[in-house]
């Protein structure tokens, strides 16, 4: 069994199978609505697996074991599910000719057997996918502040939305987020690991960006891991303050706890992509295909990220589990111990 779960106390569903399917249509469809028109987006079709060894497939924390099988056709060559899409989508950008202001979003589907399964992590990850082109001015924190801004927008927008049609739903979204850096968070916060140190932001604020995730901290550790080859965390901003990327978490009424819906930033550029290959010793990878292609100045500067698809459906609808929401497979215990406290898993 994964992590403990957590049970609200005296917990029951306010919308019945039914009704949760029809919500969960209604969510997705809105927000990515929404997100399109806000960010200047199209919706393009993505793959589900890429090849071995292209260096297209991102490695998330470094890891996880990705799904991998043979292809028959190709003389057994192995391919991979993808973890998420953010190498792929700045290839595409370019071969699409996106201009710049405007982008791109999919529909990512992957499989991830090495979750730690509990009420917001499962086998199956789906997420909206969305890259869109950036200028060279345009590379710094109070642009990553502004598109962050209008997410967030789209987030209250969604959330009004689900309020309409269910008004049992009420809204719980503060009227801003509000921006902290992980070092911030750290000397506020001192004696508590990163997880908990979110917890008291989002506790304090409902909505929190926290700036800066990969580099390691004054205390000489990292808010989280983050892959080499994609965000941007070694750029230094203001105060000392390093990155420029970042995760939104929102405050969950249901589970009382810290929510993260999202991993966005801008993304490595030529210098960026080799300090930090170097700094996690990975240096080897510049000789893959989608590194020569940024090395080889073949790729648009940008900025992107993923949001979770079921996780903000789990939260417009005040669930208590991400089964709830999407159909994968949990182990015997879980099941039963979600049963016993009226969470029907799909």
């Amino acid at each position: 069994m994964g992590k403990p779960l957590i049970i609200p106390r005296n917990y029951k569903s306010i919308l019945d199978l039914n009704q949760t399917e029809k919500a969960i249509k209604l969510v997705k469809d809105t927000f990515q609505q929404q997100l399109s028109a806000e960010l200047n987006l199209r919706r393009v079709t993505a793959p589900l697996f890429v090849l071995k060894g292209t260096g297209i497939n991102d490695d998330l924390n470094g890891t996880e074991r990705k799904v991998t099988f043979p292809v028959k056709d190709m003389q057994d060559a192995p391919a991979e599910v993808v973890n998420s899409l953010a190498k792929w989508k700045r290839m595409a950008l370019a071969d699409y000719r996106i201009p710049a202001g405007n982008g791109i979003y999919t529909d990512m589907n992957a499989i991830r057997p090495d979750e730690e399964l509990d009420n917001i992590h499962s086998l199956y990850v789906d997420q909206w996918d969305w890259e869109r082109i950036i200028t060279p001015e345009e590379r710094n924190l109070d642009f990553l502040k502004y598109i962050v801004r209008k997410i967030y927008e789209v987030l209250k927008r969604t959330e009004y939305v689900v309020f309409e049609e269910y008004n049992e739903i009420k809204p719980t979204l503060p009227h801003d987020i509000t921006f902290i850096h992980s070092e911030e968070l750290l000397a506020q916060y001192p004696r508590l690991n990163q997880r908990y140190r979110e917890y008291e932001a989002v506790k304090k604020h409902g909505a929190v960006f926290v700036i800066g995730i990969g580099a390691e901290l004054a205390d000489g550790e990292k808010h989280d891991n983050r892959a080499p080859d994609y965000d941007d965390w070694i750029t230094p901003t203001v105060n000392g303050n390093r990155g420029l990327n970042g995760d939104i978490i929102l405050w969950n009424p249901v589970l009382e706890s810290a929510y993260e819906i999202s991993s966005m930033g801008i993304r490595v550029d030529k210098d960026t992509l080799i300090k930090q290959l170097d700094i996690t010793g990975n240096s080897e990878r510049k000789g893959l295909l989608f590194h020569r292609r940024l090395l080889n100045d073949e790729l648009p500067l940008c900025i992107g990220g993923g949001i979770g698809q079921s996780r903000i459906c789990m939260y417009y609808l005040r669930k208590a589990h991400i089964g709830e929401i999407q159909s994968t497979i949990w182990p015997d215990e879980i099941i039963e111990h979600c049963r016993r406290n009226n969470i029907f898993l799909l």
